[in-house]
Order: structure tokens, then sequence, then C-alpha cells
């Protein structure tokens, strides 16, 4: 099985320009057999050690394994004359930081540019993958979940820790991943991240978030949703060249870079916005309707509804919503040449995303799962079901930054094989 999974990897890396930071943990050793397995998979390696990374393994071992100069002063002469350390983080096709110590990940957290290796992961416009190795005490600190989580929202992949042994004697999380598993994740990035540029020309709608439904001047009906996928989405394909439009309701995040924002509050706003775009084309190749959309709202009071000392709460009368995954499926010389809506579903979360796309009449439909306990809404991680009228994918669970990058490399793969049928 495992010699069969490895044939279908042959020639990912093929070409692949990899920069791997090594950070200063005991499991450093282990960065000497990745970068052996990357260069026979045809990568090529570039090495940055930081300063306790040389406690663990030498700069001579790096060099050898690499074939290239280890790179380790943040200010060198000849370094600065021949590359910089500028053009050295955006030379590469991934940064990869194997190991990544907690101190390592709070310094890229606060974005800190203190030496070489952070400068460059600093600097860098291009996607981190970062292998976390420390003490499962240190791993589970609230500063450490909270650092990872932080990075997660900005992109930032991850592999592992897994659970084991601790040099330190403890057992748990905190052990790095091993070479192998470290080169997958590698590789499963580059087999589902869309070519640069592949998307380019094509215009595309994607909602995000939850709307919020006023009650009264203080009050409002809404969910859990936090938008981190929607915002993924539209990330991931203006990356891959796409004019993107974003209409999201109300969330903490940041706008993604690149990607034209409108902010609405309710369902309502958020249909009228869609229609817009739509009618102006920014919707012409594709619509994601990744909203967790209200499905009712109710007339709001003019003033705050307060208690009467009755014991009887007042009656809200709900009323539909419009429903904006109809409205941009629906046939017509408006509609994108691809809609894909969501489902979030608490219970018999296929049969109820294969009745949801026939309803709705959308083209692909990915539903997920989100009663509670699963961490999806509000949580980093989300697993699917791509169901579409060809046939069904189910996509492991995953950061919401990955599966947004294997949505895009599916759509703009839906693109190039209409434009190659069509030729």
């Amino acid at each position: 099985m495992a010699e069969a999974q490895d044939k279908g990897r042959i020639g990912l890396l093929a070409g692949k320009r990899i920069l791997l930071i090594i950070g200063g943990g005991i499991a450093a050793y282990k960065a000497l057999e990745l970068i052996r397995r990357l260069r026979e998979r045809g990568a090529s390696v570039r090495c940055v050690m930081t300063k306790a990374a040389h406690e663990f393994v030498t700069p001579l071992s790096v060099a050898s394994l690499s074939g290239e100069p280890v790179n380790e002063e943040l200010f060198s002469l000849t370094d600065e004359a021949e590359m910089g350390h500028i053009q050295l983080s955006r030379a590469a096709d991934l940064l990869v930081v194997a190991p990544a110590t907690a101190n390592l990940l709070a310094r890229m957290a606060g974005g800190l540019a203190d030496d070489l290796a952070t400068t460059l992961l600093l600097a860098t416009d291009k996607p981190v993958l970062a292998a976390p190795a420390m003490n499962v005490r240190m791993w589970l600190h609230p500063a450490t979940t909270a650092n990872v989580a932080l990075l997660r929202q900005r992109g930032v992949l991850f592999v592992g820790p897994e659970d084991g042994d601790m040099a330190c004697g403890e057992y748990g999380p905190g052990r790095l991943s091993e070479p192998m598993d470290i080169l997958h994740a590698v590789e499963d990035f580059f087999a589902v991240t869309p070519a640069p540029g592949v998307l380019a020309g094509r215009r595309v709608l994607v909602t995000s978030g939850p709307t919020h439904e006023p009650i009264d001047p203080v009050r409002y009906l809404a969910n859990r949703s936090s938008g981190k996928q929607g915002h993924a989405i539209a990330a991931a394909l203006q990356a891959a060249g796409a004019e993107v439009t974003l209409v999201t309701g109300p969330v903490t995040l940041p706008d993604p870079v690149g990607v034209t924002v409108l902010r609405v509050e309710t369902a309502q706003q958020m249909a009228d916005a869609c229609r817009r775009v739509a009618a102006e084309g920014g919707a012409r190749d594709a619509a994601i309707c990744a909203a967790a959309v209200a499905d009712w709202h109710v007339v709001p009071a003019d003033e705050k509804l307060k208690k009467d000392g009755s014991g009887t709460p007042p009656a809200l009368r709900l009323q539909e919503n419009p429903d904006i995954l109809s409205g941009l499926s629906a046939p017509g010389p408006g509609r994108p040449a691809l809609v894909v809506g969501f489902a979030a579903e608490t219970e018999k979360v296929a049969e109820h995303g294969r009745a949801k796309r026939l309803r709705k009449g959308c083209d692909w439909l990915l539903a997920n799962d989100v009663s509670t306990g699963s961490g999806t809404f509000g949580g980093e991680e989300n697993a699917v079901l791509l169901i579409a009228a060809d046939g069904e994918e189910a996509w492991p669970r995953m950061s919401k930054v990955a599966l947004a990058t294997r949505l895009a490399r599916r759509i703009a793969d839906h693109f190039t094989g209409e434009a190659s049928a069509a030729e």
C-alpha cells in the first residue's frame, strides 16, 4: 500500500525549490534525513540554521546533504551582494520549518525579525509549512496554542506534532513528525496547490461568515460561523490568479490580500450584494457560497424589547430569508459558469448534502459536519464531502487553509478540463 502511494507521488517535487529552516531542538537531526528524502524526489533544498540549531547538527552535515552552502547570518556582505535575504525568502516554492520549536513559533507569531530565519519568514510571500517539536507541556501551554492558532489563521500549514516518548522522559504530543511524514506533507501541498496564475482572467464571487438578523436595536439572531473557511477560499483563489470579490458577514478576520471585500450584516444585504456583483460580471466564472446565511429573520422592533414581569417572552415571528445559493444557481444569462455551495449539517451529512445540491441547483456542494464536538464552526480544521452530478469525493480532515487550497486546485482543474475539451 505504501509503495503504491509513493508511486503516485513520483514527480511531484521535481524541480521544486524548498527553503528548509532548521530550528534548535533535539529533533533537529531528523532534518538531515528530510533533506536527503527531498533531494531524492527531485527537489532542490537550501537550508537556514538558527543559532540554537548548531547545538544539535553541524552546518557541514547540512551542506553536504543539501549540496548548497548553509545560510546562517542575517548580515553577510557576500550573500547580500549575490542574493540578499529578501530574494532568498522568495526564490523558494515552499518554506519548511523543521523542527519548529516553541520559541520559533512564538517569534513567527509575533512578527519578529531578529535573525536570518525569522527575517526570511517575515519577508517571504511564499507558503510556509511548519513541523512543531517541543516538550508536551510547552505544546499544550496556552501561549503556544494561541500562537499556532494565529499562524494557522495567517495561512501557515502544519504537519504534526505526534504523540510519543519525549527526550525529557514525558509522553504526549510534541514529537517532531517523521521525515517521511513531513515529505508527504510537502508532496501533498504541491499535489493540491494550483499553479500560479492558472485562474488569471477568471472572475469569482465568494461569500463568507455568518449573517446577523436584528431582533431589536440590541439583539440579533446569528450562528457560530467564524468566516475562516470562506476567507481562506477567497485567499486561495486570489493566489491562483483569480479576480475575487468577497461578500462577508460580520467577522473578526483580516481581509484577504488582493481581494475586493464587501461587508454586510443581514442575509438580505448579502443577497443584494451578490446580485450586484453578478450583474456586473464579478461572478462570471464561479460563485462559492461558503457563508452560513441565516435561514430566517424577524421584523425588528424599533426599541429594545423588555421583560414585562409576566414571565412570557415576546413572540418572534420568523420570516424566510432570500436563498442566495438558489438565486445564483438559477438558469439564465447571468449564471456563473460554476456554482459551489456548502451544507452545514449535524446529521446524515451525505444524504442531506445530496438533497440540498439538487434542491438548490448548484454544480458542486461541499457538505460538512458542524455538530457539537466537531470543532468545525469557529475551528481551524474541516472535512467535507464534495458532491457533484458525476460523483463524490470525501476529503479528509485538514486545515481550512489546506481545504481552500485544494478547492482552488479543483476549480482550476475544472476550467482547465473545459478548455482542453473545447480545443
